[in-house]
């Protein structure tokens, strides 16, 4: 996740500081989200008939694969041969994060402790922590590109994660499920109508992000903050990636306090489904009200930048409540024999909402700059919790032991 985070504002910022449009920097990612589709609604089935630890080991080898092959870019390159290089690379990229992503999250439902809200204090830890790692990564790439520049970077970063591969596969416990022969491909469609209505629900949570995450607050800040100079630009860099590692820090750190702050150890499983409901038309405002502000407050001036930084830091907090209870709810939803094809659809449910904000980023910013990224991700907030609306509490599953 560390290198996923800082292989992001590596190919935001540099690509940016070469003159690529948010349109152009949109299609970079696009493969990403595509491949992370079909990665995690292939990968639940690969797990159920190979195991949990084949698809975590192939996750961390094609990250490094990926990203020696990113420091072949040659700068000579047309910008559309460069454009569809990027995209395969980041494709492979969005393969690698997910396989260890869903290899990692299914392996919570199958060891967490039963009782006392154990499976929502694991998953929240693990999925906390992770966000942590991934904001930390998007301060790491934005600071290696201002000081030992693109190349050396990616080739740093790969030799690190080629270590970790290492000691992970030496390092390994024993006890994971190693797949069962029989498992279908056709298994990974749920007939749980809450395993569908929450992954709708995923969707549009994770669009109202992306919308304005990838491509909009990015630019509008570089816009704002750098001056075209060389040093202007090293500045940018490092102010664009401190927010957005400090804010997905505070998503992290707010996702892994979530039972707390909920109170979940004292709430039966049926009252999360309706807190869901809540935190998610509470989320709504949020991107509304900052659409307005940026509309209606002119030219950009620090006490707007303030604002706008301040309010983005709310809503990532609200959001982390909102994907902390996603997150658990589909474990709990899940029987253990088939859980990883339904996290596994889940997250290809995710990985639909990432492609879907990230295509809508570079278009709305174009189109209406950040207003309208703003308000777009209102609109979305309000399609998840009109999804959130219909999951029931009867099919909750009980924690497994």
């Amino acid at each position: 996740m560390l290198t996923d985070g800082a292989l992001r504002m590596l190919v935001l910022l540099h690509f940016h500081s070469l003159g690529f449009s948010p349109v152009q920097l949109a299609y970079l990612f696009v493969l990403y989200e595509i491949a992370g589709i079909v990665t995690n609604l292939c990968a639940g089935w690969v797990a159920a008939r190979f195991g949990l630890t084949s698809t975590l080991y192939a996750g961390l080898a094609l990250q490094v694969a990926a990203l020696l092959a990113l420091a072949q870019l040659d700068p000579t390159w047309t910008v559309p041969a460069s454009v569809g290089f990027v995209m395969l690379v980041q494709g492979a990229s969005g393969v690698a994060k997910d396989l260890a992503k869903m290899s990692a999250k299914s392996a919570v439902k199958l060891l967490a402790p039963s009782g006392a809200g154990g499976l929502f204090r694991w998953v929240a830890l693990l999925t906390g922590s992770k966000n942590a790692v991934k904001g930390a990564g998007f301060l790491l790439g934005a600071a290696l590109l201002a000081t030992v520049g693109f190349v050396p970077a990616v080739l740093g970063m790969a030799a690190v994660l080629s270590l970790i591969l290492g000691a992970v596969i030496v390092k390994m416990p024993t006890g994971l499920p190693t797949g069962r022969k029989d498992a279908k491909f056709k298994e990974i469609f749920s007939d749980n109508a809450n395993i569908n209505w929450l992954s709708l629900a995923r969707v549009f949570l994770f669009g109202a992000r992306d919308v304005w995450f990838v491509v909009g607050i990015p630019i509008y800040f570089y816009a704002v903050l750098s001056d075209g100079s060389e040093d202007g630009n090293r500045t940018a860099f490092f102010i664009i990636g401190s927010f957005m590692a400090v804010w997905t820090v505070l998503y992290g750190f707010v996702q892994a306090s979530a039972p707390n702050l909920l109170r979940a150890k004292d709430r039966p499983e049926s009252e999360i489904v309706h807190v869901a409901r809540h935190w998610a038309a509470g989320l709504a405002l949020i991107p509304a009200l900052l659409a307005a502000l940026v509309w209606f407050g002119g030219a950009p001036s620090t006490g707007l930048t303030v604002a706008l930084i301040t309010g983005l830091l709310v809503f990532g907090a609200v959001f982390a409540v909102n994907s902390a209870l996603h997150s658990y709810l589909i474990l709990a939803f899940s029987s253990g024999d088939r859980v990883t094809m339904d996290v596994g659809f889940y997250y290809m449910a995710n990985a639909v909402g990432r492609l879907l904000g990230t295509v809508l980023s570079g278009l709305t910013y174009q189109l209406g700059g950040l207003p309208l990224c703003l308000t777009t991700a209102a609109v979305m907030v309000l399609l998840s919790w009109v999804a959130a609306v219909r999951l029931t509490t009867p099919e909750i599953q009980t924690e497994k032991p």
